[in-house]
């Protein structure tokens, strides 16, 4: 992630869309960038689901964050997501864990570097809440 970063909407937003049979899970959720300076760095992110691919979640970050220009996004198994919210876990690219009762840290190591960004924690179980709706309709 660069470190030139817009303003995220205000308040958090949530939307579900629906494409023929599939209905992909989104919110919209603010995050921090942790860094070595005192004050933290709000960026926006977008929780996704996409029901075709039920084990995992995606944490995409805009394209203004990233020094390509593109969207940044992470994909890593849902199970990793619901278990950092209550104890440290992870191995290799993406490592979760909870800091506090209302947060929790994620961590991302690519070639390029780590980083390590902060989320509330409700915001990250309302996203796994609503990405069971979808699984559970389509195995009706």
């Amino acid at each position: 992630m660069s470190a030139a970063a817009e303003n995220p909407p205000a308040g958090n937003t949530a939307t579900a869309t629906a494409t023929a049979t599939v209905t992909v899970v989104e919110e919209r959720v603010r995050a921090r960038v942790i860094t070595d300076d005192p004050l933290y760095r709000a960026v926006p992110a977008t929780l996704r689901f996409v029901p075709a691919e039920p084990l995992a979640v995606r944490i995409v970050f805009p394209a203004d964050l990233s020094p390509e220009g593109i969207d940044n996004e992470w994909v890593f198994p849902r199970a990793l997501l619901e278990a950092g919210l209550q104890a440290p876990t992870g191995t290799g690219d993406v490592r979760i864990w909870p800091c506090g009762r209302v947060q929790a840290v994620v961590e991302f190591h690519s070639p390029e570097g780590v980083a390590v960004v902060q989320f509330d924690i409700a915001a990250l179980r309302r996203f796994l809440r609503r990405t069971y709706a979808p699984v559970a309709a389509a195995t009706r």
